[in-house]
């Protein structure tokens, strides 16, 4: 059989998108700066600089530090000359492949401090600096040394041909950029620049002149998904004459991420006196404001807003309120809740462009006045590529932007800053249409080392989560899903971007197929989309025999694992500095106790084995691991014994056949897992306890449970939890009183996100939800499919999580009332009840929610009528929400 790569070029060069392409530079080499900078990070850092103390050693890592500064000065100048200078491009090529085998090197010696660790302690130690008062043996240095300066002398010799180029120096000090949406606060637009817009225009001014009986300010959400021209749009208003002539005072504000209202005013005023108030107490500021807009008709835009908060909103708008009749204030945002919240007037929503309009707007991008005439060939792709468009001004003008940069670099791919652009690239390792889930992406990210730790030790998921807010505020990426509020969200990619990404991560990330024979020596992240009608290892592993320097290899599809330990041994022997292995929905039975000898391994999945019993016990000497996934094994007997030893593992999750988790004579009283973060547990037939009298949990921030059902009890104290979801445990009672007398109510002073569904047993709320620190901020409660679930005891009803902001009820059949102390919940603003067949009535307190935006009531007969609009008994209770859904369907309140 054949076998080929499925790489960007067979598909592009079928694709109208590959014609496009091939009229720009060069992207491939664009990561040079980011694996210097990280490289230099690692060569600096206290682990590194305390091994090589001695010798040889110290002297060469001291010389390669001195090569990476001096490279690094002028590589971004480099990454720049390559769009027309294809020896740079080849030069680059080489450095990055001299600074990955120097980085493979540091590696190893940060493998030799952690290794060393647990051997002379007999433990884990969170701090590596503690093994520092020992010497290294003679032999590691000795080897180490001669390694390090064979890579220093290559890395020397590529260097050397830097001054072929005449680069200039201008990276040395280049700033890490602050990771947020904020946006420049600015309302110019050249209206020539905007195509397609006009109707939405003259639509938006004629809503803006209408005068309003019932209030002064009336308030228009403008919203669409990123990349439609929602803030373009609101400018080209903004800036019409009828609009300056019609309102007295026209401001425009950006909000982004935060809504501090303080700041708000601060810039509200700004706008609107061109004087800036930053050092003003809050008192002085709100008569400011009034004073300015008081009886005066004005227009405000506020940009990008995505805070849900009304309680912030209507603290904003009670000092707006005193504009004269007809003033009017827009919102622009990507989310419909949100314009819900703050909209007075029906929310407009812009849609995407024509294809004639696309083409208008790719052909003014992409070509000088006048210049699409001498590429009518050029002008013909345009036209497929903007039926790929889905009507996204930004995805075209980025397309356009493309072709023009080989005159002027002005694309969004290009404004990324250097970090970002390799995380960008590495999302061609998925196909298209791919369902992104934040937390896999951000641990392929961390494995693949494109995370580093910041200096203020700020959580590398939480790095993680902040690189991809960003990339979703440029619209890399965009359909976002809720997952578990505040925790777990999706997302997808447009094919356009898709494609992209294809582009500019060439030669080092493919996806195979196995169809052809033809493969790049480069490749170093691999994924496996499908086999062909052949799936025996044996041809897979002569066909991975071609590759030499891989470093990620996974498995995407359930059709496509390895069947034997084959596939697992030629990795072992082939890539030894290999950091993600994938090899989900395989079928072996055991992995091979070389596993050890992938001391550069972050992330193994293993998750889908059907067959797999247990792991070596070797495993443990996988320092480097950072996520280890055993989950849906359903064959799996144990953990190995001292797999707690993994000094860097963040993410555990586990099926297995074990009563307890981890071994009670194996475990307790020591410490192990201390590094983790997150884990999950969930097919376990036979778990009866969890974590019963551990201390080392001390940093757990995720805890995931499902489908246990002997399951009986929660561990009593996790201080830093954050995120707790427990699913389909059938003989766990949260709210048992003897339980409860036992427990420790500081035990979750951390907890934001809590999901409960199919606990049969459950029948009140346990009380150490209501009885907290005042350090908690329960943000989402969720009770699903708790048949016994019969609310609080009365006891309990004056007690009150005030923080809650979203509440769900769903599947409790036995359900019958809701308590009156739900009066207490005043942050509360979503709240959701399904499928509670018994439950007969709203309580008389729910008039107290007054934060309360959104109630759906779905699947509750015993509530049909009296839940009936303008009739029911129970409508005035809620007829003040201002968005209802009763079974689906949004009710209008007048």
């Amino acid at each position: 059989m054949a076998f080929a790569l499925s790489s960007p070029l067979p598909f592009l060069l079928s694709d109208p998108l590959f014609a496009l392409f091939s009229f720009v530079h060069n992207m491939a080499e664009y990561f040079a700066f980011n694996i210097a900078d990280r490289l230099l990070g690692k060569a600096t850092s206290l682990v590194v600089e305390h091994i090589c103390l001695a010798g040889v050693v110290h002297s060469e890592l001291e010389n390669l530090k001195a090569t990476l500064s001096t490279v690094r000065a002028v590589l971004l100048d480099a990454e720049e000359q390559q769009v027309n200078n294809h020896q740079i491009t080849d030069w680059l090529g080489k450095l990055k492949d001299c600074f990955y085998d120097a980085e493979d090197v540091l590696d190893e010696f940060e493998y030799d401090s952690l290794l060393r660790v647990v051997v002379s302690e007999g433990g884990i130690k969170r701090k590596v600096r503690h093994f520092f008062s020992s010497s290294n043996p003679l032999a590691f240095r000795f080897k180490m040394g001669n390694k390090m300066k064979e890579i220093r002398e290559k890395l020397d010799k590529v260097a050397a041909d830097a001054d072929k180029f005449n680069l200039k120096k201008m990276g040395v000090n280049v700033p890490v950029p602050v990771l947020n949406r904020k946006r420049e606060n600015y309302s110019f637009v050249r209206a020539s620049d905007v195509i397609g817009r006009d109707d939405d225009k003259e639509n938006i001014i004629q809503l803006l002149m209408q005068s309003s009986d019932e209030e002064n300010v009336s308030v228009l959400p403008l919203v669409g998904i990123g990349g439609l021209g929602k803030t373009t749009l609101a400018k080209l208003v903004y800036n019409d004459g009828r609009v300056v002539a019609h309102f007295q005072k026209r401001m425009w504000v950006c909000v982004s991420d935060e809504f501090d209202v303080k700041r708000l005013i601060k810039e509200i005023i700004t706008s609107a006196t061109e004087q800036k108030c930053d050092d003003l107490p809050m008192d002085v500021l709100q008569r400011r404001l009034r004073n300015e807009l008081d009886d005066r008709k004005f227009l405000l835009i506020l940009d990008d807003v995505w805070s849900k908060n009304r309680d912030k909103w209507l603290e904003l708008k009670a000092l707006l309120d005193g504009g004269a009749k007809g003033s009017k204030i827009i919102v622009t945002t990507r989310d419909k809740l949100v314009a819900s919240v703050m909209g007075t007037c029906p929310m407009y929503e812009l849609k995407g462009l024509y294809d004639e309009e696309c083409l208008s707007l790719f052909i003014k991008f992409a070509f000088k006045d006048g210049r699409d005439k001498r590429y009518p060939r050029l002008v013909e792709i345009g036209k497929d590529i903007v039926k790929k468009g889905k009507g996204l001004p930004l995805a075209v003008r980025t397309l356009g932007g493309l072709l023009y940069l080989k005159v002027e670099e002005k694309d969004c791919y290009n404004e990324l800053p250097f970090y970002l652009k390799q995380c960008f690239a590495s999302c061609s390792f998925y196909p298209k249409d791919f369902q992104f889930f934040n937390i896999p992406l951000i641990e392929m990210w961390m494995a693949q080392g494109l995370i580093q730790p910041s200096e203020q030790n700020k959580e590398m998921e939480d790095i993680g989560n902040r690189y991809i807010d960003e990339l979703l505020q440029k619209s890399f990426f965009q359909d976002v899903e809720e997952g578990v509020p505040g925790f777990l969200y999706s997302f997808k990619m447009h094919d356009l971007v898709h494609d992209l990404a294809i582009l500019v991560a060439q030669p080092e990330c493919s996806m195979l197929n196995f169809d052809g024979e033809n493969i790049s020596t480069k490749v170093r992240h691999v994924s496996i989309l499908e086999t062909g009608e052949t799936k025996e290892e044996v041809t897979i592993s002569r066909f991975f025999g071609k590759l030499n320097n891989v470093r990620t290899i996974s498995f995407l599809d359930s059709d496509v694992g390895p069947k034997c330990e084959s596939f697992v041994i030629t990795c072992l022997l082939r890539f030894k500095y290999m950091r993600v292995l994938g090899v989900q929905y395989s079928s072996f039975e055991e992995l091979p106790n070389s596993i050890c000898n992938l001391m550069h391994l972050r992330y193994l999945d293993l998750r889908d084995n059907k067959s797999i019993k247990r792991l070596p016990n070797s495993i443990w000497k996988l320092h480097h691991l950072q996520i280890l996934h055993l989950a849906r094994c359903d064959s799996f007997e144990e953990l190995p014994r001292d797999v707690g030893k993994m000094m860097s593992l963040r993410h555990l999750s586990l099926t297995t056949q074990q009563m307890a988790f981890p071994h009670k004579e194996r475990e307790v009283g020591r410490k192990c897992f201390d590094s983790l973060r997150i884990l999950g547990i969930g097919n376990c037939p036979y778990l009866e306890s969890l974590m019963e009298g551990m201390r080392s949990f001390t940093i757990l921030r995720t805890l995931i449970i499902a489908e246990c059902p002997r399951l009986s009890s929660l561990p009593k104290t996790l201080p830093a939890l954050e995120n707790l979801t427990i699913e389909d445990c059938e003989s766990l009672d949260l709210g048992n009183r003897n339980v409860e007398r036992e427990g420790n109510i500081q035990g979750f002073g951390s907890l934001r996100n809590l999901l409960i569904s199919g606990l049969p047993k459950l029948e009140i709320l346990p009380r150490w939800l209501f009885q907290v620190p005042t350090s908690n901020t329960l943000l989402y409660l969720s009770i699903d499919y708790c048949e016994n679930f019969r609310a609080l005891s009365e006891e309990e009803e004056s007690l009150s999580l005030t923080s809650l902001d979203t509440l769900v009820i769903r599947g409790c059949s036995q359900l019958l009332a809701l308590p009156e102390g739900m009066g207490h919940l005043t942050a509360l603003r979503q709240l959701q009840i399904e499928r509670c067949r018994n439950l007969a009535a709203l309580p008389d307190k729910m008039r107290c929610l007054t934060a309360l935006t959104q109630l759906k009531i779905g699947r509750c007969p015993e509530l049909a009528e009296r839940r009936k609009p303008r009739t029911g008994e129970d409508w005035n209770k809620i007829a003040h929400v201002q968005d209802i859904y009763l079974d689906g369907q949004k009710i209008q309140v007048t």
